[in-house]
């Protein structure tokens, strides 16, 4: 910092001492102003002109000093100078005020921030040049942050003097007139009696729907804007048009359809998206195949003898296909049809805001208007660009199911790139029947996202079915080696290179928002990692709504279902009233054996995020029904506020983890404590029971100790009195 800087510095934090110790604080309140009324009115009526100098000046410096005290002078003005005169002065004396402030953070510090942070910086800067005169006039006609704060962020940006001084006197305009002409009513008291006079009534009424009116005259301005380059329809063929049909796009036509809107739903592929036909149907056949097969491995603990599970693959595969038929026709069109959605096989492009033409198998296209649009295009497996894999050959858990056709039996050796809930439930599920499993992650652990008691419990028990598993270990890339497929990776820890071989090589490193060939570049959407969603799920144009992977940031059927409720509420009614999409409780599950299940804060995460917590945790290897089934292995781990029973996050490892979530799930979400838990009869002996014994565990944890004593000495009496 420079010295004039510095001086400049000096003078600001002086004079806000000054200010501070001289009392003139006092009089920056109704109250203070109240009592030197008289005095006021007296000096205003000699020097009419004076005063008001002085009253302009000392609103300049309230504002560009950032003091409290602007609102209770703004009412002030109103009562002293009227509505028209009162306008006028504290427009200007704000605006003024304001850019003195803006100015002063701008010398100070803003060369400083440019050193530091020069990139993040210069983003800003090409975005406060774009849209900045309407960022900054959002946040001037809607109140949500202080406007001194406003005016010393914006001194930070490269918006010019005169935007800043100009947006800043047109945004403020209105709701200084409401505040001005909220005085002008106080200053017009003579009794209590005029406390309920209409005028008055009104002017408190206008300060208090202000906000809601801006906000909505603000999205009025925005649509306008964004939709300039466009000739909106004069009619809408439909009301709602969807595109995608996984389980947000089916959950958005269904709702539309059940309020008997007119809906076409649009889907290239198979019914049920990525779900029903590529993921969480056939995964979770292939898993219980698997697990069938390693119980029989261990039928000695059931008092049965060991028997070692011949693999019919093919018919394990028929049964794969099987179940996905059974639960197809809850996602059928003609099941779609019935419910009364039209449903058109073929690719949907968004040509404007309310125009998509769809692409038809056959050859030829077909257009359609609706009022609005959801987008539900789901994601696909990411797949990183390692030299050779290409050629050498690798599946995916989309591209995986149609590969495994071709095999008689289980393929000898996979190899599982990547240490994520997709990658450990596949690398489990191969090695129960009966291929040698090498699993690869580039970071330090499985499931990077639990805390790490869980990783390390799930890493535990893959080594005891034979998995390998090497974590902190880079894939460099793939090559052949005389017949061999191989994956070269690098170990961290070392730094040597090995080769890892492999029949079938699976990549599940993460899945990608199918984001291309939908009209979103062309409409301007952003969409970098997902589609960029406000909290009613809009896209950039309002009546585009994004639901599912496309829109994140969870990556969960339930959620996609979740979100399509908002998505189709908010377009089909938004003109009414809209709905914040809610994230508060998102459960999820990796279905390894033994499960792992979460829901809130994990403890890494109140960590990261400073929050207080207490954990109570129970061993399920303690529970009758566990031991029971042969299954009495993980915990429940319940993370509460200290000293209450509120609870913050709950992860469950063990048989069925993701059923016994559902009760802590349900407490979450309607706010009942781990008290209302242990208050409800569980059947026994069930698996369920082990919910309540932890909510008895942070019972004993928080027991009452004086009363505990007390009761004792009353017992021990009670026993001499006999």
């Amino acid at each position: 910092m420079t010295k004039k800087k510095f001086v400049l510095l000096l003078v600001v934090l002086a004079a806000l001492l000054l200010i501070a110790n001289s009392g003139l604080g006092e009089y920056l309140s109704l109250q203070g102003l109240k009592s030197v009324q008289g005095d006021i009115n007296a000096f205003q009526q000699s020097q009419p002109w004076g005063f008001a100098a002085l009253f302009f000046g000392a609103y300049v410096l309230v504002a560009a000093l950032s003091l409290p005290g602007a609102a209770v002078m703004t009412l002030a003005a109103g009562a002293f100078f009227g509505l028209i005169k009162g306008l006028v002065l504290v427009s200007f004396a704000s605006t003024i005020g304001a850019t003195l402030a803006f100015l002063v953070a701008r010398y100070i510090a803003r060369d400083a921030l440019a050193r530091r942070f020069p990139q993040r910086l210069e983003s800003i800067d090409a975005g406060v040049i774009k849209e900045g005169g309407f960022y900054l006039f959002t946040l001037r006609l809607v109140p949500l942050f202080p406007f001194f704060l406003i005016n010393l962020l914006m001194g930070l940006t490269a918006m010019s003097v005169r935007r800043f001084y100009w947006v800043s006197q047109l945004g403020m305009l209105p709701g200084t007139a409401v505040y001005v002409n909220a005085g002008v009513q106080l200053g017009a008291l003579d009794s209590l009696s005029g406390i309920v006079s209409p005028g008055l009534i009104l002017s408190f009424t206008l300060l208090g729907v202000f906000p809601l009116l801006a906000k909505r005259l603000i999205a009025v301005i925005k649509a306008r804007r964004v939709y300039r380059p466009w000739t909106r329809p004069a009619r809408y063929d439909r009301n709602l048009i969807v595109i995608g049909a996984g389980a947000a796009g089916l959950v958005s036509a269904y709702i539309a359809a059940a309020v008997k809107a007119k809906v076409t739903l649009i889907e290239a592929g198979e019914m049920g998206g990525d779900c029903l036909n590529t993921g969480c149907v056939p995964s979770k056949a292939l898993i219980k195949s698997a697990k069938v097969a390693a119980m029989q491995r261990r039928a000695e603990h059931y008092g049965l003898d060991n028997y070692q599970p011949q693999v019919n693959f093919k018919r394990l595969m028929a049964r794969v296909r099987e179940v996905i038929a059974a639960i197809a026709p809850h996602d059928s069109v003609e099941r779609y049809t019935e419910l009364g959605v039209e449903v058109i096989k073929g690719y949907g492009r968004l040509i404007d805001p309310w125009t998509v033409e769809i692409a038809l198998p056959g050859g030829g296209s077909q257009r359609l208007t609706a009022k609005s649009v959801v987008i539900a295009a789901g994601a696909e497996p990411t797949v990183p660009p390692l030299p050779g894999m290409r050629e050498v050959g690798y599946v995916t858990s989309d591209t995986l199911w149609s590969q495994l056709e071709h095999y008689e039996a289980p393929p000898s050796r996979v190899v599982v790139l990547g240490g994520g809930p997709i990658g450990c439930e596949l690398s489990q599920c191969f090695a129960r029947l009966g291929s040698a499993v090498s699993q690869v992650e580039m970071l330090p652990r499985l499931l990077l996202k639990e805390d790490e008691e869980v990783s390390a419990f799930v890493t535990e028990q893959f080594s005891r079915e034979g998995i390998a598993v090497y974590c902190d270990t880079q894939a460099l890339r793939c090559e052949r080696r005389g017949e061999d497929k191989c994956l070269i990776v690098r170990d961290g820890g070392s730094g040597e290179e090995r080769a890892i071989v492999y029949d079938l090589l699976i990549c599940a490193v993460g899945r990608s928002a199918r984001l291309k060939g939908y009209g979103l570049e062309e409409l301007g959407i952003s969409s970098q990692r997902t589609v960029d969603t406000n909290e009613y799920l809009q896209t950039l144009m309002p009546n585009i709504y994004a639901a599912g992977d496309i829109a994140g940031p969870y990556q969960f059927t339930h959620v996609a279902a979740h979100q399509a409720w908002y998505a189709s509420v908010n377009a089909l009614f938004g003109q009414f009233k809209k709905f914040r999409v809610d994230y508060s409780v998102i459960p999820w599950v990796t279905y390894v054996d033994p499960e792992v299940a979460r829901v809130g804060l994990s403890e890494q995460d109140a960590k990261e995020q400073g929050v207080a917590y207490e954990v109570t945790r129970y061993g399920i290897d303690d529970l009758d029904r566990a031991i029971c089934e042969g299954e009495a292995k993980g915990f429940i781990k319940v993370l509460t506020v200290p000293g209450k029973d509120r609870i913050l996050g709950v992860c469950i490892v063990g048989a069925q983890a993701g059923e016994l979530l559902a009760e802590f799930v349900l407490a979450m979400k309607h706010g009942l404590g781990l008290g209302k838990i242990l208050g409800t009869v569980h059947p026994y002996p069930t698996l369920a029971e082990a919910n309540k014994y932890t909510a008895g565990e942070w019972r004993k944890a928080h027991q009452p100790e004086r009363l505990l004593r007390l009761l004792s000495r009353f017992f021990a009496w009670q026993r001499g009195g006999n």
